[in-house]
């Protein structure tokens, strides 16, 4: 007979979506406004690129969504305390669905502007800001607090099979349809989730919230600054990313290795190492030294870039680009995991808009440098020099952060006072 015991422990574990109705909308509507977005991502760079020929002018991109994205990061978390998450997600999700309604009106001008393309850019950085600690910080109030590891690894999933899908699809839409259709097909993705979001429960602020404030945010801040561990967590993501992602420089890597055909499927590549993880995900509820594996998998990460900014073939580009998808997903589950399981409902969104910027701000300047080195010593000694600074960084940083190192959900005081809250009898869980 086979053992099937082992592959049910490796599948991801459905807890999550079996119990909340909450749960199961937010997650269908981020697979399908992702997947829009990711037609998106590939379009806009590939139009940028066909308007001004510069590697610079792309990695611009990051810059014009870097301050909109500190701003609101932090007063949207601020505002994920004080409001209605439900409202602050819905109202969002509407706003980028008309900032893609923008795209596509410029596209189909017989002279597409450049500077549009900027002001979206900011504009959809200043919306996703607000959106993502209030979503972030409505997961444990739908989910149960033992479920949360699973949550997070569901959500992963979510997002890693939206980037695989749309990117591959964007890149043949972009050959064959043209831009116009990559952004009119983002515009539906974001009717439907809009539509799905609608259905779930109100989450009104914690009575114990104050208001959004820059008070508020410093209180946020003070916490955040006196637990390392958390610290630790999004050092870790922003020295990743800022050195690290080679996004940026994809098309013209693309150019590079005579391989235009493959652009699609290179940023599909690193969603695709991501969804392997997520689709094999269900031993990471049985993993509980959640900071060294954050450090581990980031280190692994960064090998993964510099090895496909050496070599020459396009297949091996795509195979270690894989890798590095895969690494950076176990690092993001176990400090998603980390997050969830220990802060205060009450800062869980003060909060939320930090991690944000560790985790959203890396990519942005790690946009820049990546164009910017592109330009200065070129498209593969970009990537692969950002790889081994990675490495290099996290090794000094293992060093520095004993208390990321020693961290262990089972014993920490953290997790083991808001588990003790949970499991208090204050009512069914929301959804």
């Amino acid at each position: 007979m086979t053992d099937t015991g082992g592959l049910r422990g490796l599948l991801p574990d459905l807890a999550p979506w079996r119990a909340s109705a909450d749960f199961r909308r937010l997650w269908l509507s981020g697979l399908i406004s992702n997947f829009g977005s990711f037609l998106t991502l590939v379009a806009l760079p590939v139009q940028l690129k066909d308007l001004t020929g510069s590697a610079a002018a792309v990695g611009a991109i990051g810059a014009v969504e870097l301050v909109p994205l500190i701003v609101f990061g932090l007063y949207g978390g601020a505002l994920a305390d004080a409001l209605d998450k439900r409202g602050l997600i819905l109202s969002s999700e509407a706003g980028q669905g008309l900032l893609s309604t923008a795209l596509l009106l410029n596209a189909l001008l017989p002279h597409p502007g450049v500077w549009p393309l900027y002001v979206v850019a900011a504009l959809s950085s200043a919306l996703f800001a607000v959106q993502r600690p209030a979503l972030d910080s409505l997961w444990p109030r739908i989910v149960a607090h033992a479920d949360l590891p699973a949550a997070a690894s569901l959500n992963s999933l979510r997002w890693t099979v939206s980037g695989v899908l749309g990117p591959a699809v964007a890149g043949v839409v972009v050959a064959y349809a043209g831009l116009a259709s990559a952004y009119a097909a983002d515009v539906l993705t974001f009717v439907v989730s809009v539509a799905l979001v609608v259905g779930i429960a109100a989450s009104p602020a914690s009575h114990e919230a104050g208001k959004p404030s820059l008070k508020a945010i410093a209180e946020g801040t003070r916490y955040a600054w006196s637990r390392k561990e958390l610290l630790g967590t999004y050092a870790v993501d922003l020295a990743a990313m800022f050195l690290a992602m080679p996004l940026a420089v994809l098309p013209f890597l693309a150019d590079e290795l005579h391989a235009a055909w493959a652009l699609g499927l290179m940023y599909a590549a690193i969603p695709a190492g991501s969804l392997l993880v997520s689709l094999t995900g269900g031993w990471t509820s049985r993993v509980h030294r959640h900071g060294r594996m954050v450090l581990l998998s980031a280190t692994l990460w960064g090998l993964a870039v510099a090895a496909a900014g050496v070599v020459g073939n396009v297949w091996l580009v795509l195979l270690f680009l894989t890798v590095a998808g895969g690494c950076d997903m176990v690092s993001g589950i176990f400090r998603s995991a980390m997050w969830n399981q220990t802060i205060p409902d009450e800062l869980r969104g003060r909060l939320a808009g930090i991690e944000l910027l560790s985790y959203s701000v890396g990519p942005q300047l790690g946009q820049v440098r990546a164009g910017g080195t592109a330009a200065w010593l070129g498209v593969r000694a970009s990537v692969g020099a950002g790889g081994l600074l990675c490495v290099g960084v996290l090794g000094l940083l293992a060093l520095c952060l004993p208390g990321l190192m020693t961290y262990d959900a089972r014993t920490d005081e953290h997790a083991v006072r808001l588990r003790a809250q949970r499991a208090a009898p204050t009512g069914p869980v929301a959804g």
